[in-house]
């Protein structure tokens, strides 16, 4: 086995917790039970490292096979990449059937076309879930295993989630790879990030509580006790002004919790109005500005502005629109004079 494969692996198993080595090496399935036997799982974390290195001789472990474990470990601890959302889009409305391997086939296909030095390992998961590793090197160098790139790819769908190495400047191959594989024609970044994957997979997919529907009003919990010698119309309308705040905002995000997005933007189109008379600008230009939005959880705090007081209920579509917009590349039109013409994705 190749020095640079046992390194590889020695690392690997050095991330993983303790407790969770046996039960991940299980997953892996390139040594057998009676080898996972012999494993002393109590001992120090770097003696069991070599221990399933010395294993991984035996069987003739190559950089492919150290490679699916990486992408196992990372598939449980998906949460420590940041993830990009992408979307696809056809020419047309054809709809084909998905053949894996054949999916396979084109993606090595296009990006060693372009790049030789390069590994390419797959992992498929239950949920018609593709996982793609991708060790990038150069013309001259040998792939650097410690800094790959993770795409995660849904069957017949067109959303692919990126987490990218630093190598900015193979992206392009990456998309290239991925439409012509999946038979697409076009691909853009949607410009939602987070580290939570199954967050970004609930907004895209749909599969959150947010919604717009009329929600039946549910008493206010605390904050209610009223000081001595209270006027009573103040505290009715101070009670009413909480609840009706608590049922705009549910009406907007729902009862349930958001999906966590730690990253959204857009840019913002829109003429600038003001009195003709004042004649503030020679040309009519629209206005533009690039919007950015981060928090470790946002739409969480976006729903909790107007509870606190520090915005006014509803809110705004500008901030509610952001997880519905993203699956249509935050496009709107205007409405009534209300919103901005539109939101274009960079």
């Amino acid at each position: 086995m190749d020095e640079t494969v046992a390194e590889y692996i020695r690392r690997t198993v050095l991330k993983i917790p303790r407790d969770e080595i046996k039960m991940m090496l299980q997953k892996w399935g390139f040594l057998s039970e009676a080898q996972l036997q012999t494993l002393n799982f109590h001992q120090m974390k770097d003696n069991i490292s070599q221990e399933v290195v010395q294993l991984c001789e035996e069987n003739s472990a190559d950089i492919k096979q150290a490679a699916v474990l990486d992408i196992i470990y990372n598939h449980i601890y998906q949460d420590k990449r940041i993830w990009s959302v992408y979307q696809m889009k056809k020419s047309g409305e054809e709809v084909e059937c998905f053949d894996i391997t054949d999916f396979k086939k084109k993606f090595k296909r296009r990006i060693r076309s372009a790049l030789k030095n390069v590994t390419i390992t797959f992992k498929e998961y239950e949920d018609n879930a593709i996982w793609i590793r991708v060790a990038w090197g150069t013309p001259h160098k040998k792939p650097n295993q410690y800094k790959p790139s993770y795409v995660v790819y849904h069957s017949q769908t067109p959303y692919v989630f990126i987490s990218a190495s630093v190598l900015k400047s193979n992206m392009p191959l990456l998309c290239q790879a991925l439409t012509v594989a999946s038979n697409y024609h076009d691909i853009r970044e949607m410009e939602l990030r987070s580290h939570s994957l199954n967050s970004l997979k609930d907004i895209v997919f749909k599969r959150y509580s947010q919604n717009f529907q009329t929600c039946t009003t549910k008493p206010l919990q605390g904050g209610n006790v009223e000081p001595e010698n209270a006027d009573i119309r103040i505290v009715q309308e101070n009670r009413s002004e909480k609840e009706r705040i608590y049922r705009l905002n549910e009406e907007v995000f729902g009862s349930g919790p958001q999906p966590k997005l730690e990253f959204a933007q857009y840019r913002l189109e829109t003429m600038f109005k003001s009195d003709p008379k004042m004649d503030v600008l020679d040309k009519k230009e629209p206005f533009r500005c690039l919007v950015k939005f981060s928090s470790p959880h946002l739409l969480e705090s976006l729903k909790s502005l107007a509870p606190a007081g520090m915005a006014d209920a509803p809110l705004s579509p500008l901030l509610t629109c952001i997880p519905h917009k993203a699956r249509n590349y935050f496009k709107i039109r205007e409405k009534k004079g209300l919103l901005p013409e539109s939101f274009v994705s960079p």
